[in-house]
């Protein structure tokens, strides 16, 4: 495990994330709080682009939890039956949308506990409604947060939760906001799982990675140049 960035190498390490990606925003189509729970409960263990891809029609028909309601869970089985563990999904989002309209008068709740009340609904859904659809400058982990966090130095810890809160006591203020979504698609674009792209990493003189990877041409040369 490396060692932590110093403060100073934080605040550059989300200054050099910002400057290469000014508004960063969430992949997962939305269109309200609502439709962001759904959308974010579905994509456990699934792509970005296969709940996109599922949801576009779904919202068509069923974008309020009434309507959802409506729908039923054999109606909303049809629609997400591409997605990883489609039986469950249809169970929860439908038990969520049965709670947000009998208990919350058909309005998402805000606060982390009652969204964490929701079937289906953990701490990493929660903290990503609380962001994107509310603006608090909540920070979920997920694998490639996780990943992030743990490989640069930036906020090593065992748990994804203790990561999280990690995150957000060493997170400068005026990074906190988009935070979220500047970690989570460093992850999955550069700093990824099997092959981090640090030839191409506008923090990779901060981070505390040993093994970087490094760029395609230099393996190359290396190559040849060690060739018998």
């Amino acid at each position: 495990m490396p060692r932590p960035l110093p403060k100073a190498a934080v605040a550059e390490f989300y200054r050099r994330l910002r400057d290469a990606l000014p508004e960063p925003k969430t992949e997962l189509d939305f269109r309200s709080p609502y439709t962001l729970v759904v959308a974010v409960a579905l994509s456990a263990q699934a792509t970005d682009v296969s709940v996109n891809k599922a949801t576009r029609p779904l919202f068509e028909v069923a974008d309020t939890p009434e309507k959802m309601l409506a729908l039923g869970e054999e109606g909303l089985a049809s629609y997400i039956r591409t997605i990883g563990l489609w039986r469950n999904k249809a169970k929860n989002v439908i038990a969520l949308s049965r709670m947000i309209v009998e208990e919350f008068g058909g309005e998402v709740p805000t606060s982390r506990e009652d969204l964490m009340r929701l079937p289906g609904v953990g701490r990493k859904t929660a903290d990503v409604v609380r962001n994107v659809a509310f603006g608090h400058p909540t920070i979920a982990v997920d694998t490639h947060i996780f990943r992030v966090a743990n490989r640069t130095g930036l906020a090593a810890a065992k748990t994804a939760d203790a990561v999280s809160d990690r995150l957000v006591r060493r997170t400068p203020p005026e990074y906190a906001y988009s935070a979220h979504h500047w970690l989570i698609l460093h992850g999955r674009y550069t700093c990824k799982a099997r092959r981090p792209e640090c030839w191409s990493c506008v923090v990779e003189d901060l981070c505390g990675y040993k093994d970087k990877t490094p760029a395609p041409q230099t393996a190359s040369k290396t190559a040849e140049e060690t060739a018998p």
